[in-house]
């Protein structure tokens, strides 16, 4: 297990930052610990240091913490789950919490996020994650969600963007999905300040580093608007539950109050919650559709992979046949894999006897070398969606699964969650912990091997995933239907552009389009 700081690599490499938290131990040279009075006097240093250039409480809940935080590398796993040691109690690097907390910390009695939530605290059988679950289960997104999906996708890279850099455009529209998908709203019913916050907090997370500038100016726009985008959520969830809101049915939020009417583990406070909370899963999004449009680029792709998606798209990609999969699926798949959104699942640490000094430790549970882990596949380094045929669904990871690889029970019994929304739909489990659907009696699987982990794993894995690949899905049908290729722009002096978690790039890729 190897220890960094919380900047190395990602967008903090590539911004050039230089500042890294000095107070955290390093492994490579074996030292006395500090003493309390000694982290004391490095406390006061920084503070007289920041405090010149920042607001007093910033620098006492952002960069203090910062400089405290240890971020250590975890074992890639053999088997699809994460043990619930490695908790996600809590599991947010202290300095962010300002972002979601006006406190500056974990405050439960206004809102949580199953994301940060242990499991013995989501209720019975990881309650609140089917609950989330149930709106966005894949049986869902033909009739609800993909027509706003094909919307913006086709207004994206529509011909009046062709030829001209893309992510910003991206950037500029993607709230009006966001908000359609999860509230019903989109266009002028979408206030300013709602698209500020949004922006400014994908900015933070993107450069991440609380001593720079730009993460300071948008992380306090964060805080200034959050009260606003809370009260505003709430007047939204409330034309959802009167009618006022068109077809309602169509958004998450309709589920998530439906399927967690009087629920403990789901309350109304916590829809508010999960509706701005998403602001971290959904931002992924943006990484990656850029990543994809590289591996697709005339210029920039990967010619494995173009070949890929010719051959899927011209041989039928809607035909599954025997497998759980279709062909359009697969491949949507495989490239996350490769292109993994995140890097890994962060859990926190307790220490075995208390600190001299209040810091935090999280390890992250790697996805994309867990991906290319030669134990899990013959050719790791290829790209192949037929993959995905050969390895167990979590329909599979049973009983018979754990007894056959040898283990005595399995780590999570098989239980069940109906849906109160009027589906005969039902929310159950692998053996290894993961959710998935189950409607009109048909399960909706997912791929349930630690070789596919974009995702994460078990329990822990992410609930919007089948969402994420149909939308991904429907990115792909619009690049084929219209004939797109992704070209590199030659441009003198390309915007510079944070579009999701420790991603800044340069806005230099465009399209053209033959139909």
């Amino acid at each position: 297990m190897k220890r960094r700081a919380i900047l190395a690599g990602g967008a903090s490499a590539a911004a050039g930052f230089s500042v890294q938290p000095t107070l955290s131990q390093s492994t490579s040279t074996p030292a006395k610990p500090p003493t309390a009075t000694e982290l004391e006097s490095a406390a006061a240093q920084l503070r007289s240091r920041f405090s010149r250039d920042f607001d007093p409480a910033y620098v006492e809940n952002a960069i203090l913490p910062f400089f405290m935080v240890s971020v250590f590398h975890g074992e890639r796993p053999m088997l699809p789950m994460i043990d619930v040691t490695l908790t996600k109690e809590n599991a947010l690097p202290a300095h962010l919490w300002g972002l979601i907390s006006k406190s500056w910390r974990p405050a439960p009695e206004k809102g949580v996020t199953v994301f940060l939530q242990a499991l013995e605290k989501r209720g019975p059988d990881n309650r609140r994650k089917r609950i989330y679950m149930s709106g966005v289960t894949p049986d869902l997104y033909q009739g609800m969600y993909s027509g706003k999906v094909t919307t913006f996708f086709e207004a994206l890279l529509g011909n009046a963007n062709a030829g001209k850099p893309l992510m910003r455009r991206y950037l500029d529209t993607f709230w009006d999905m966001y908000w359609d998908l999860h509230l019903g709203v989109k266009g002028e019913a979408i206030p300013p300040q709602v698209r500020k916050i949004g922006m400014s907090f994908n900015t933070v997370l993107a450069y991440l580093n609380p001593t720079d500038r730009i993460v300071y100016d948008n992380y306090m726009i964060v805080r200034e608007n959050l009260d606003f985008l809370k009260s505003w959520i709430e007047a939204r969830l409330a034309d959802i539950e009167t009618g006022k809101t068109p077809a309602p049915e169509k958004t998450f939020a309709w589920y998530w109050l439906k399927n967690g009417k009087d629920d403990d583990n789901f309350q109304h406070k916590d829809v508010v919650f999960e509706c701005f909370h998403n602001f971290v899963a959904f931002s992924q999004w943006g990484n990656s559709l850029y990543n994809i449009m590289l591996k697709l680029g005339t210029a920039t792709g990967d010619p494995q992979i173009r070949d890929w998606f010719r051959k899927t798209m011209e041989s039928g990609p809607d035909g599954a046949g025997d497998s759980p999969y279709t062909p359009l699926t697969r491949f949507v798949m495989e490239l996350f894999r490769v292109v993994s959104p995140n890097s890994g699942s962060i859990s926190s640490l307790q220490e075995t006897s208390s600190p001299a000094f209040k810091r935090s430790g999280y390890i992250i549970s790697p996805h994309t070398s867990t991906s290319f882990d030669a134990v899990h596949w013959k050719n790791p380094d290829e790209f192949d969606p037929s993959r995905y045929e050969k390895v167990p669904t979590s329909a599979q990871v049973n009983e018979q699964w754990a007894e056959r690889i040898g283990m005595a029970r399995c780590p999570f019994g098989k239980t069940t969650f109906d849906v109160k929304d009027g589906r005969k739909v039902s929310l159950h489990n692998s053996a290894v912990g993961t959710v998935f659907g189950v409607a009109d009696g048909k399960p909706l699987p997912v791929c349930d091997y630690a070789g596919f982990a974009p995702f994460g794993f078990g329990y822990r894995r992410c609930p919007g995933e089948q969402l994420t690949i149909k939308v991904f899905e429907d990115f792909l049908r619009t690049t084929w239907k219209h004939g797109i290729d992704f070209v590199k722009l030659d441009v003198a002096d390309p915007e510079v552009l944070p579009i999701g978690p420790t991603t800044v790039i340069r806005d230099d890729i465009g399209f053209t389009r033959r139909a």
